[in-house]
């Protein structure tokens, strides 16, 4: 039986980073809504409960029925999770004089306790509370401490009748690079405490998933849509060594791709060995976007049509009965929040027209972004293929703000493939301390300069490319901007280029990229694009912003 963890969710917005450390041991876990916990699962090893934007006195706070867990598996408590089980419990949390957000030292930590196994004193951590715990229910411990908050953690050996599984809390985020030993105590939980068998990985993951695939198909027909990027490439590398002849995929040029794209991709998908059919059907997704300007119309649209092509030709193979998606872990979490409200639509997910008659097939569905590229890897796919950005479904689409024309998706590739290009030819050397930091971010970077980082603390040369989770260039076409060139004055288009650091695209910040370098990618831009005579650079973050422009 495959052991778990089960994260619920009250809202935080490092709640996928509790997840990714927790996958980082080596342990499956899975994300939940605060209110559905799985009653009776003897796969459960454990629970974390997240942090919240809410006050445990807020009267919409999120709540949860603690007897479902407490006392029966190890239980952790961060930030709102540790003040919600004080308060339930008959401590109290209170609105204080001090606030703490941002860096803070641990003054007094119990190295005796086996959360805190391992940890030096003085030990930083990170904040973000404005309530504070200013007293533990009676029988428990405080185990840590900060010069401002008494509780920083606390601690009961048996908090309830149902078992003997203790109970531990934090006030501080250990899942965030800042706290200097959060992976530490991550690992005392999941490990020490819960007991995980670390038998989640990559290599285990892949003979796992072709043997249950093997299972599920048969000898049955599967139809797979390829975009080009990592996931249904991922995916369809994987379903391939499981089923083989029986997978068809079908890569739909919807003629919002990225410059030259549908070539190079097809090139690629040969190299593989995957039974590849391509379909160039851009003339029907421009004439049926023309005028569109409304970005949840245009993805809806895009679709609407991709399925339509997608199903002629889904229809000329006989004997289908599944289709395949690249559908990862992120999609569907960020699809719906923990209210159930859509966030936003993705391509992949929401199920499927009734009148294909497809099964739908998801070898990727618990995966994080950074683990499917360690899957491709285990599979023995190309480096490129891996560590592309993430690319929209709906393409150069949603980076053209206002309606679609093919003249302004050409200049947005040519502004587009300039920039990506650039970046990843600028070099920049790092400490080795500064490159793990970008391997510890989650970014798509190559193998042989993630070995050099790992086995190195000399400077290590890495490519801008590399040091960013996602690059993209949008196209205001709804704003002229008035220029000068060759004397004469000119009339055209602004575009936007964007940059940003993340872990999982649930937040994200934008990119410090060096001025030398936009300074030479807005010449080359301006000068080579026709319709172009300004670059800007976004510096908004996610949230509030996204980190797509639709």
């Amino acid at each position: 039986m495959q052991q778990k963890i089960i994260i619920l969710d009250f809202g935080s917005q490092t709640t996928q980073l509790i997840g990714r450390r927790v996958r980082e041991l080596d342990t499956f876990c899975e994300i939940l809504p605060y209110n559905k916990f799985p009653k009776n699962d003897p796969s459960v090893i454990g629970v974390i409960l997240s942090g919240s934007p809410f006050s445990v006195h807020d009267p919409e706070a999120f709540q949860v029925d603690l007897s479902q867990f407490v006392g029966r598996v190890p239980v952790l408590g961060i930030c709102y999770g540790a003040q919600f089980i004080s308060h339930t419990n008959g401590g109290r949390v209170e609105k204080t004089n001090t606030r703490e957000y941002g860096r803070a030292h641990l003054q007094y930590v119990d190295t005796a306790n086996p959360l805190f196994n391992g940890f030096t004193q003085d030990s930083q951590v990170w904040m973000s509370h404005g309530d504070s715990i200013t007293a533990i229910p009676a029988g428990y411990s405080c185990i840590a401490s900060t010069s401002d908050v008494k509780y920083a953690a606390y601690y009961c050996e048996k908090p309830s009748a149902a078992g003997d599984a203790p109970l531990f809390a934090v006030q501080f985020h250990p899942e965030v690079f800042h706290t200097i030993q959060g992976s530490l105590l991550l690992k005392n939980f999941v490990v020490g405490i819960c007991g995980s068998r670390q038998d989640w990985s990559a290599a285990s993951f892949v003979d796992s998933t072709v043997s249950e695939l093997k299972q599920q198909l048969g000898d049955d027909r599967v139809i797979l849509g390829l975009s080009g990027g990592v996931d249904s490439s991922v995916a369809a590398v994987l379903l391939n060594r499981a089923i083989g002849k029986n997978l068809t995929c079908i890569f739909v040029d919807h003629g919002m791709l990225r410059k030259n794209e549908f070539r190079d991709v097809m090139n690629d998908y040969k190299c593989l060995g995957l039974n590849v059919i391509g379909v160039d059907a851009s003339t029907k997704f421009f004439t049926d976007l023309a005028g569109v300007t409304d970005p949840e119309q245009k993805r809806k649209i895009i679709g609407r049509d991709f399925i339509e092509v997608f199903n002629a030709e889904a229809r000329k193979i006989e004997g289908a009965k599944w289709l395949a998606q690249g559908t990862i872990y992120p999609d569907r979490i960020e699809s719906l929040n923990i209210t159930g409200k859509v966030i936003k639509s993705h391509h992949n997910v929401g199920g499927l027209p009734e009148e294909m008659h497809l099964q739908l097939c998801e070898p990727l569905k618990w995966l994080f972004k950074d683990e499917v590229r360690r899957v491709g890897r285990q599979l023995g796919m190309p480096e490129h293929l891996i560590t592309r950005h993430p690319f929209p479904g709906p393409g150069l689409a949603v980076r053209i703000l206002g309606d679609i024309t093919p003249e302004k998706v050409r200049i947005l590739q040519d502004a587009d493939d300039i920039y990506i290009r650039s970046l990843r030819e600028y070099k920049v050397k790092l400490s080795g301390e500064e490159a793990r930091r970008v391997l510890a971010a989650g970014v798509p970077v190559n193998s042989s300069t993630r070995q050099l980082v790992n086995s190195s603390t000399d400077e290590v040369e890495v490519s801008l490319y590399d040091q960013i989770w996602q690059a993209c260039t949008i196209l205001l076409s709804t704003v002229r901007s008035v220029g000068v060139m060759g004397d004469e004055r000119t009339y055209e288009h602004p575009v936007a280029l964007r940059a940003v650091t993340s872990t999982d695209a649930m937040t994200a910040d934008w990119a410090h990229l060096p001025y030398d370098f936009m300074a030479k990618v807005s010449n080359e831009i301006i000068n080579k694009v026709r319709g172009v005579n300004r670059v800007c650079y976004d510096i908004s973050s996610k949230p509030p912003s996204t980190i797509e422009w639709e």
